[in-house]
């Protein structure tokens, strides 16, 4: 049986090349992306450029090029001006630790597949539930993402708050979730993943500054249970994604030990502030939480997709399956900490552990206290830049590194703005020169800036604000 094409494919020497020769492409790239004079933030095309590049591409493009065009027509995150989503610029040793992963593939649903990033886990996980200030009893894993993880932490705490046996026999009683209305969507699609329905997702009325109204839990609780609902946890934002504002945890705390209702931090973003000692107050209460999300793709310098699940009580991270796969998992005496697909949605998962390890090993907990210190720093300087301008509106002040504001020229009608707004949203992406999203707060659409990039500075905001002013000048409304 021949299998020449196996033997080249699997070469150690063509990997070797293709290996140095792709690490000296990302090298270059990211030195000219957080140059003085980065080239634009991204290319933009349309969905059907796009699609029609690619299958050209397919047909006729050179197979060595692959990588160098999917470089120029992605977005580039270490860019200064790529101010956008909350998906942060990677420490470049992560990508190490991601080849590195990649190829050793080590699918960590047991211990024998994967012994050294199963106890790089354990480390990583306790290492944060200190610093959260989760007793020695506390326990957590890393999951795909904070969507999987905020569905895993609410499977917990209906295993852990409703009598029923709902794994084996299933519910037809009506359950619910307390949220505020400015939780992330996640929290929402994974009650109705649960089977609660709509009416299981009970939403709190924000505050004027967009946090969870906390004066109105006790009543809404009342109606809930009124209707014959049986609520068995609340979500607490840290922050919620629209804005960047924390929830006050310390009154949900205090109302969910009041009602024995399970505390969940949905703290995918901002839980990194773990780790700032200047901003460490914005997570007060955290600590009386039965369970923590935070993201590593997020504000920890990782590449996605990379989340820990914490709990205080680590025996609720080992009830949520409770089902036999004898061929993996065997009985086992003790704490079985080892063995992740007892306690994870995945039966396959990657060395995630590698890159939280990889970065305190080589780092220390003081970069992670510099890169969360100084973009919510940054924040803060970019909210009193807004501030100081007058054809500017801040949407409010900022309590994280998400900063929404819009132009608001002298003489354009209110009725106008979100017109306006929008325009110019989209001719700096078409431009390619700033990546800014957007997001429409009580009816008013802003620009929504996250400062995710170590290398942006105020003198790259100033010139955004330029730019802005520049587009709007030229727009009719």
């Amino acid at each position: 049986m021949k299998n020449d094409l196996l033997r080249t494919a699997y070469s150690s020497e063509e990997f070797r090349k293709r290996g140095h020769q792709l690490v000296d492409e990302l090298a270059a790239h990211l030195a000219q992306t957080i140059s003085d004079k980065p080239a634009k933030v991204i290319d933009w095309k349309s969905p059907m450029e796009e699609h029609e590049f690619w299958t050209d591409f397919l047909e006729n493009g050179k197979a060595d090029n692959v990588f160098s065009e999917t470089l120029k027509h992605s977005i580039h995150v270490h860019n200064p001006t790529y101010i956008g989503h909350q998906v942060t610029a990677p420490l470049p040793i992560t990508a190490v630790s991601s080849m590195f992963s990649a190829l050793l593939n080590n699918g960590m649903a047991v211990y024998e597949m994967g012994m050294a990033s199963t106890a790089m886990e354990r480390i990583v996980t306790d290492t944060l539930c200190e610093k959260i200030g989760f007793a020695e009893d506390s326990r957590g894993f890393l999951t795909s993402g904070g969507t999987l993880a905020n569905l895993t932490a609410l499977l917990a705490a209906r295993k852990a708050k409703v009598t029923d046996d709902i794994w084996t026999e299933g519910h037809s009683a009506s359950l619910g979730i307390i949220v505020s209305e400015e939780a992330h969507y996640c929290a929402d699609r994974a009650a109705r993943i649960m089977g609660l329905g709509e009416k299981g997702i009970i939403k709190i009325p924000a505050t004027n500054d967009f946090k969870m109204n906390t004066s109105f839990l006790e009543e809404t609780l009342e109606s809930a249970k009124s209707n014959g609902i049986t609520v068995f946890a609340i979500i607490g934002s840290a922050p919620s994604t629209a804005t960047g504002m924390y929830d006050d945890l310390e009154a949900i705390s205090s109302f969910s030990k009041k009602h024995n209702l399970w505390f969940h931090v949905d703290g995918a973003h901002g839980g990194a502030a773990i780790f700032s000692k200047k901003y460490k107050y914005t997570l007060k209460g955290i600590e009386n939480a039965d369970s923590v999300v935070i993201d590593g793709h997020k504000m920890l310098m990782m590449p996605a997709i990379t989340t820990a699940l914490l709990f205080k009580d680590g025996a609720n991270s080992y009830t949520t399956f409770s089902q036999k796969a004898d061929y993996l998992l065997g009985e086992s005496e003790g704490e079985d900490w080892y063995n992740l697909a007892k306690r994870t949605f995945e039966c396959t998962k990657t060395m995630m552990s590698l890159h939280w390890f990889t970065l305190l090993k080589t780092y220390g907990e003081d970069i992670f206290e510099e890169y969360v210190t100084s973009l919510y720093n940054l924040g803060r300087d970019f909210a009193e830049l807004i501030q100081k301008d007058t054809q500017f509106e801040l949407a409010l002040e900022p309590d994280s590194n998400i900063v929404c504001f819009r132009f608001k020229p002298h003489g354009i009608k209110n009725e106008h703005l979100n017109k306006l707004n929008i325009k110019i949203r989209q001719e700096l992406l078409e431009s390619g020169e700033f990546y800014v999203v957007q997001t429409t707060l009580r009816g008013v659409f802003y620009l929504r800036t996250t400062l995710m990039n170590p290398f942006t500075t105020i003198a790259h905001l100033t010139a955004l604000l330029k730019v802005i002013k520049r587009i709007g000048g030229n727009i009719a409304v």
